[in-house]
């Protein structure tokens, strides 16, 4: 009647036990406290309970060292739980620099997903084993939730900007993914499988996928049809060679760095963060390009960069 009925999913990830841990102190913490309370409680009822209509109860002042105890320990148990799950956090919000980068874009109601070598994906995402892979995500109508239970992650994914969430498969094997946020009518049917496998397997996978040009070779095209290289390859505009994950000067002499977030706001809205000693003459692309097309857009800037295209090989 048991077999194979599981109270929580396979630790899949390199993170994964890290949050069990935690889950299973928070619930050994609470079952404790609710059995001390309770028991408390129900002792006090009886022991101290009226025996005559005329008895009454014996003034109790208080106790310094008892309040002084339910005051630092409640307190003590609280710092270990926020310096533990902040540990965690931090831990699962830098990607190592060697991570394979995947985009992703959710729509009511599928994951489209796109790998750098111009594979694309619905509703399957297809990783090697014990690498470290990033995701970059965005939406294309109302709020989703990237979740994959196994891995223990699971990140907001938001219309109009860029969130990330990287994990490190541990096992092979297909694992549920989810969209765990309201997104609709159809909302319980938003879900896919992220499939594992050994890097060889990927490699071969990968190779038997390919269809077309890169998402890098993708965006080349289309920076040239949108006639971006008539400014910034001419002098009008900033030039884009090696600008990703830089400092850039703006002309209100404040400084932003060039990530995914900053290419995509000047791709729609150009106006917003001027380059210092260029003029505001970049027309917007909003309705132009989609998200898919601003990611490979993004894909191109990166390989522009020589760090990037280092690690994109």
């Amino acid at each position: 009647m048991w077999q194979g009925f599981q109270i929580v999913p396979d630790q899949a990830s390199t993170i994964a036990q890290g949050v069990d841990y935690l889950y299973y102190f928070l619930t050994a913490i609470d079952l404790f406290f609710t059995a001390v309370i309770f028991l408390t409680i129900f002792y006090f009822a009886l022991r101290y309970r009226r025996r005559s209509e005329h008895e009454q109860g014996e003034q109790i002042e208080g106790n310094l060292l008892l309040e002084i105890a339910w005051t630092l320990i409640p307190l003590g148990i609280c710092v270990l739980v926020f310096l533990w799950g902040t540990g965690l956090y931090i831990r699962n919000s830098r990607p190592p620099k060697a991570s394979t980068e995947i985009f992703v874009v959710g729509k009511q109601w599928m994951w489209k997903l796109q790998h750098p070598e111009g594979v694309e994906e619905i509703n399957e995402l297809h990783i090697p084993v014990n690498q470290p892979i990033k995701l970059t995500m965005t939406s294309e109508d109302v709020i989703h939730d990237f979740s994959v239970p196994a891995f223990r992650v699971k990140k907001d994914v938001v219309p109009g900007m860029y969130t990330m969430l990287w994990f490190q498969a541990t096992k092979t094997g297909s694992f549920h993914l989810y969209c765990d946020q309201y997104c609709g009518t159809n909302h319980s049917l938003m879900r896919g499988e992220v499939i594992v496998m050994e890097p060889t397997d990927y490699e071969h996978w990968l190779s038997g996928g390919l269809r077309g040009q890169t998402m890098a070779q993708s965006g080349a095209k289309l920076y040239e049809q949108l006639g971006c290289i008539t400014c910034h390859g001419t002098g009008k505009g900033p030039s884009l060679t090696g600008i990703y994950g830089q400092q850039v000067k703006l002309s209100d002499g404040t400084t932003v760095v060039a990530d995914e977030a900053y290419v995509r706001e000047s791709v729609l809205y150009p106006s917003v963060k001027i380059v210092q000693g260029y003029k505001p003459i970049m027309p917007t692309f909003k309705g132009q390009v989609t998200e898919e097309q601003l990611l490979q857009l993004i894909a191109y800037i990166k390989s522009l960069s020589p760090q990037e295209g280092k690690a994109s090989k």
